[in-house]
């Protein structure tokens, strides 16, 4: 059976708020081990991205705790459909060097997929603990 999105994808998603300041997206970031974080407004529409390496490039620079989320975050964003087929991500990240891509059901974000989720994939498909079977 081809395995899709929907199956991999983590759903229990931490996101940022808009209005969050720099300093409280870096201190759940490292609280929850996480290296991006959608940003979402209060009924879960995804309205962007932060990440690790926004962070860095605006901390050395800028005024952390007067910064919010909004003011730094990339508004276009690469995200993907629940049905889309594992191998297309894989082959996608492959190419493309993600690290991650949310999963967007009618402009709501209802799942995240990391590298660590291909790399989770992975383990199932070549007999990792949790058994094998395909892409």
């Amino acid at each position: 059976m081809k395995r899709l999105a929907r199956d991999i994808m983590t759903t229990d998603v931490v996101a940022a708020s808009p209005d969050m300041r720099l300093t409280d997206a870096v201190k759940l970031m490292l609280h929850r081990r996480i290296s991006g974080l959608p940003v979402v407004d209060e009924d879960g529409a995804l309205l962007g991205i932060i990440t690790e390496h926004d962070l860095v490039n605006y901390l050395v620079s800028g005024n952390a705790p007067r910064t919010t989320v909004a003011e730094v975050m990339v508004r276009e964003v690469e995200t993907y459909s629940p049905d889309i087929p594992v191998v297309e991500i894989v082959n996608d990240f492959a190419a493309r060097r993600i690290r991650r891509v949310p999963v967007i059901v009618e402009g709501k974000v209802v799942g995240i997929i990391s590298r660590r989720d291909i790399i989770r994939e992975m383990d199932r498909v070549y007999g990792g603990l949790t058994g094998g079977g395909p892409l």
